[in-house]
């Protein structure tokens, strides 16, 4: 007599069968998901993680004649005991303060601007961002030219207007300034857009409604425009001074730490002890030490924001 199976066991046959097939597929797609991300997790680990373990590690040892020992913390005593170190925080947050007045205000107010044209807009986002996409050694060089002492353009322009001149990146009162001039030139580009993008998000209807209620433009800026926009100003504001406090190459390409250190910043130290000291240690203990820094910068930064949303 032959064996019939029940519907229900041929209906829970099936539903298994289905759910293994599905449950089949879910795992390849997620085994091809998870491949492209093995990827990404392997070049942060060769590329970050890994070299930013081995400087901890290099901080606190010392090479000696091909010997490698520990030494504790003696390399970062050796670096307070520094006079440069001292002058080079001094220079690093004198160079921050005034990227911030002026990197992080113009940009926004270009945006702004910008916001406000109705034809051609593309043109002029094109135009901002141009320096961007120049090679950042190009445009620092192009701005030697133009702040020569001799035939610079900058000086030329004043001469004929029948003012002063300045020695720009030769004085050492006019150095830092200059530097905070061009790097704002550089940067510039990459912040407009990513003001001007949150500017048209903006609903037109508060702009009419302030301008009904008798707002200037100051006004319709200050109560509608920074509010809408505080949390990217405030986001913006944290990757100003975390990317300001590392400026290096401005100071290396034009000013080589001068003139009498007043440009030479924790980066530009840093790559003093490596390369022209032979220190390598010393300088992976004064890079921890940045890092402790721009960490501590990036909790209080996380702290605030999140009191002031539970407010």
């Amino acid at each position: 007599m032959a064996y019939v199976m029940a519907p229900e066991r041929v209906r829970e046959g099936t539903a298994g069968r289905r759910a293994w097939r599905e449950l089949r597929r879910a795992a390849a797609r997620n085994a091809r998901a998870h491949a492209f991300l093995l990827g990404a997790l392997v070049c942060f680990a060769v590329f970050t993680w890994y070299p930013m373990i081995r400087e901890i590690t290099m901080s606190f040892q010392r090479v000696h004649r091909g010997q490698t020992s520990w030494t504790g913390l003696a390399n970062y005593r050796q670096i307070v005991d520094d006079p440069e170190f001292w002058s080079a925080w001094r220079n690093t947050l004198e160079f921050t303060a005034l990227a911030l007045v002026f990197g992080f205000v113009a940009p926004f107010a270009v945006a702004i601007v910008v916001n406000e044209f109705r034809h051609a807009q593309g043109y002029f986002r094109i135009l901002v961002y141009l320096p961007v996409m120049l090679p950042p050694v190009a445009g620092i060089l192009l701005f030697r030219y133009f702040m020569d002492p001799g035939f610079g353009l900058f000086n030329q322009v004043l001469h004929f207007l029948h003012l002063p001149t300045s020695q720009w990146l030769g004085s050492k009162s006019s150095a830092m300034p200059s530097l905070v001039v061009i790097s704002t030139w550089s940067n510039m580009g990459s912040a407009t857009l990513v003001y001007l993008a949150a500017l048209q998000g903006i609903p037109g209807d508060l702009y009419e409604a302030a301008e009904l209620d008798g707002c200037g433009i100051l006004q319709r800026v200050w109560h509608v425009t920074v509010p809408q926009t505080r949390l990217i100003l405030s986001l913006m504001l944290m990757l100003q001074v975390v990317a300001t406090m590392q400026m290096f190459t401005e100071a290396f390409v034009l000013t080589g730490g001068g003139p009498e250190g007043s440009t030479t910043t924790v980066v530009y130290l840093l790559y003093n002890y490596a390369f022209n000291y032979n220190k390598f240690n010393t300088a992976a203990a004064l890079g921890v030490m940045m890092l402790l820094v721009l960490a501590c910068f990036s909790a209080l930064y996380v702290w605030i924001e999140r009191r002031g949303n539970e407010d």
